[in-house]
């Protein structure tokens, strides 16, 4: 039970230092509002219509084809160091893995996400 108390006592302060700095950032920091200062401001060009445009969905499948590669070597490094170790389990948990892969690069080859050209 002891050996968890430095973990213990860094949670603490890690969930007391958000509320804490906000509090004391509500007392010191200035309260003059001005309507110049609460305007949007982007690259030193006036806003005149609304940010809220529309995006391609080229972009979200490029994120997603970007999670599916990042999560294939966060699981595939620790899976290669262990893999003495687990098993038939690890190598049928590894093609079911896989095929998952496989089906998303799949996924995101149909939609063109691969391609360069915008």
């Amino acid at each position: 039970m002891m050996a968890y108390l430095p973990i213990g006592i860094f949670l603490a302060i890690a969930l007391l230092i958000v509320p804490l700095t906000m509090v004391i950032g509500a007392f010191l920091r200035p309260k003059r509002f001005d309507y110049v200062k609460l305007q949007p401001y982007e690259c030193g060009i006036d806003v005149r219509e609304s940010p809220r445009g529309n995006f391609s969905v080229h972009f979200y499948i490029v994120a997603v084809v970007f999670l599916v590669f990042d999560v294939e070597t966060i699981f595939l490094f620790p899976w290669a160091v262990a893999f003495d170790k687990l098993g038939l389990f690890g190598v049928v948990e590894v093609f079911v893995f896989l095929a998952l892969l496989i089906a998303a690069y799949l996924y995101a080859w149909i939609k063109g996400a691969l391609r360069w050209e915008a």
